[in-house]
């Protein structure tokens, strides 16, 4: 079942904006740009023309406007939003055969973070991003759109009700793994089970609810010198994912044939010369 969206979202920046193009184009209602973006922005028009539907040149001002803030980039696409389904753990149950890690966030409010750690996840290949219905989990909101630089429309991004329950269900296929600071296990541990990891990211300064944490297997903790307590929750997504990154299967050896000995040619006698 797919959670109703939002009716527009804005999609400023031109990373964004032309993952959108190449991704779903069909989602882009408006079109608007500044002078500067012309050379940059001639196949959008074209397939906006070709579709009819609005598009033009704006100047800076009406652009921000737009946009709902300077920080544009130039462009802006008015869309329709990623329709985000329910999680289902029978999809997981396929998904878990690739050995690919999931990933999970439960409260993460900050729509930045969200977009930093949708970018971090589409740089390093990942698939899936499940999201909980804790009610400080930020949305698919135009600041995440913006800072994801893209990486949304490289994901599919699922809802996940009654996360602790959904968690010790998906143990049958995952090793669920929460993070925590100062009373987990070392990264290294994670290595140490046949069924992939997945990990499940708390809210920025809460952490996980204590429901979500007695629902994990493991907790894992990055340590730190102390000078500072904790690192950023997008941070601590980009090494955990960099550490749990896909990685291509090692190529198979080519199996060789050894070519069958060949009989020794028997020597032919010259004839003697009359």
């Amino acid at each position: 079942m797919a959670h109703p969206p939002e009716r527009t979202i804005r999609i400023a920046g031109l990373p964004s904006v032309t993952a959108l193009f190449q991704r779903d184009p069909d989602r882009v209602l408006r079109f608007f740009y500044e002078d500067r973006m012309v050379p940059l922005v001639g196949e959008f028009c074209a397939y906006m023309a070709r579709v009819r539907r609005p598009y033009r040149m704006v100047d800076t001002e009406e652009l921000a406007r737009i946009a709902g803030t300077v920080l544009h980039g130039g462009i802006v696409a008015v869309a329709e939003p990623q329709p985000i389904r329910s999680f289902d753990l029978a999809e997981a149950h396929r998904w878990a055969r690739s050995g690919r890690a999931l990933f999970i966030l439960d409260g993460v409010s900050n729509s930045h973070n969200l977009g930093a750690i949708a970018r971090t996840l589409a740089f390093f290949g990942f698939k899936y991003l499940v999201i909980s219905d804790h009610p400080a989990q930020a949305g698919l909101s135009d600041s995440a759109y913006r800072v994801a630089e893209g990486g949304l429309d490289y994901l599919q991004v699922l809802k996940a009700t009654s996360l602790p329950d959904a968690l010790r269900r998906l143990r049958r296929d995952y090793r669920v793994v929460g993070t925590a600071l100062g009373c987990g296990v070392p990264l290294e541990t994670l290595t140490q089970d046949p069924r992939p990891v997945a990990l499940v990211l708390g809210n920025e300064e809460e952490g996980l609810p204590a429901a979500t944490l007695a629902a994990c297997e493991t907790i894992v903790t990055l340590p730190g010198s102390g000078q500072v307590q904790s690192l950023n929750v997008s941070a601590t997504a980009a090494i955990l994912a960099y550490a749990l990154r896909p990685r291509p299967e090692a190529a198979r050896p080519v199996r060789r044939l050894t070519p069958a000995k060949e009989k020794p040619k028997r020597a032919v006698p010259r004839k003697h010369a009359r």
